[in-house]
């Protein structure tokens, strides 16, 4: 399972590192130390916190978001696998865009839960960029 520093999180939630190091010292979020002493967030709990805090649960105003070029980075929160087809939901920040391809991308890219990718996004089609 991947593991994110704090600021690598903070930027995925859309957030300031210091609201992230607040959100992890106050334990809405679980973090470890790797060798080096850095904090870490497990992928999988970062995905999980993201929904929440997407979904309003962050306790900060509202700040307003922006795209360059349509791209949406984020983590994926999750991966629904069909017989053909397949659904991706990413979280990027306080946006949730979901993605429905086909089950051979999603394999080819090794998409899982707590992985960022980029959701890119034109007219109605949204794509999905393995980071």
């Amino acid at each position: 399972m991947q593991s994110y520093t704090i600021g690598q999180a903070a930027r995925l939630l859309g957030v300031s590192t210091d609201t992230a190091r607040r959100w992890a010292d106050a334990g809405r979020v679980a973090t470890h130390r790797d060798e080096g002493g850095r904090r870490l967030i497990d992928g999988s709990d970062l995905a999980a916190f993201s929904i929440e805090v997407g979904q309003g649960g962050s306790g900060e105003e509202d700040v307003s978001y922006t795209s360059a070029r349509n791209a949406f980075p984020g983590i994926v929160t999750a991966v629904k696998l069909g017989d053909v087809a397949a659904q991706v939901e990413i979280q990027a920040g306080p946006h949730r865009l979901v993605s429905l391809l086909t089950r051979e991308a999603v394999e080819e890219l090794g998409l899982e839960v707590g992985m960022r990718a980029t959701a890119r996004v034109k007219s109605t089609s949204v794509h999905i960029d393995r980071v």
